[in-house]
């Protein structure tokens, strides 16, 4: 028998009864999900034992499953990439997003951050450099994509570009509320913060390779040169200066 759909008393037919929900299909995208989250983890394993150069097959056995698997969730080794670059990604910015989120609030009303605007810009330097320091084959896997040959480089793969991208406009809107508290225009605000991460990403990239902390400078040292110098740059933007804002002697 076939169904049918009874008006509504006015004389308009009724709306059409939403499909169900099938249970098995959304089971089945949350196995997925968690499945992705197992493998990026793994392969972040295999990156700090085997380097940064480690190949998909090695990922693979190391994970105790195989390369069919890993293409199956992640298409392809630039897939794969992305989706550890999204990972450290998010794990960079939950360290910075507190400090920023505090100098942010100016744009909702406050006359004051609860966190003076140099702190909050050496927090999101010192993010940075510390994914260098503490996970420097991590940090070598993302910069330089090894795992992903020329063949299979797309515009989405640039060197990093998801992490210095978010950075950067994180970077850029702390810039943007402070050019706009103090009467000045936005407008260089994306510029200054992709300027303020490319200055810490080449600083880093040279500080790893001479040896990072080995070298002679450790990690708040070169933290503190960087903020430094780029404070010296944007201090005359920000509308709130205090004795937290300088250098200490």
């Amino acid at each position: 028998m076939t169904s049918t759909t009874r008006p509504e008393p006015d004389g308009r037919p009724a709306p059409a009864a939403e499909a169900p929900v099938d249970g098995r299909s959304s089971r089945w995208d949350e196995h997925r999900a968690q499945r992705r989250t197992e493998l990026v983890e793994a392969t972040l394993r295999a990156i700090r034992s085997r380097g940064a150069s480690v190949a998909i097959d090695d990922i693979a056995a190391l994970a105790g499953t195989s390369k069919t698997v890993f293409y199956r969730h992640f298409t392809d080794r630039a897939g794969l990439y992305g989706a550890v670059a999204e990972r450290v990604n998010a794990s960079i910015l939950r360290d910075i997003s507190r400090a920023v989120g505090d100098v942010l609030a100016l744009s909702d009303g406050q006359t004051e951050p609860t966190t003076a605007p140099r702190d909050v810009l050496a927090a999101a330097v010192d993010a940075y450099l510390s994914l260098v320091e503490t996970d420097p084959e991590v940090y070598r896997f993302i910069v330089a994509a090894p795992l992903v040959p020329p063949s299979e480089r797309t515009e989405t793969i640039d060197l990093a570009w998801s992490v210095s991208q978010s950075i950067a406009v994180q970077i850029g809107g702390l810039i943007a509320v402070a050019l706009g508290a103090a009467g000045r225009s936005t407008d260089p605000a994306p510029t200054w913060g992709h300027a303020v991460v490319g200055m810490v990403r080449a600083a880093g990239d040279d500080w790893l390779r001479a040896g990072a902390a080995g070298s002679g400078t450790s990690r708040e040292m070169l933290k503190e040169h960087l903020t430094e110098l780029i404070w010296g740059g944007l201090s005359a933007v920000f509308p709130v200066t205090t004795d937290t804002d300088s250098p200490q002697e």
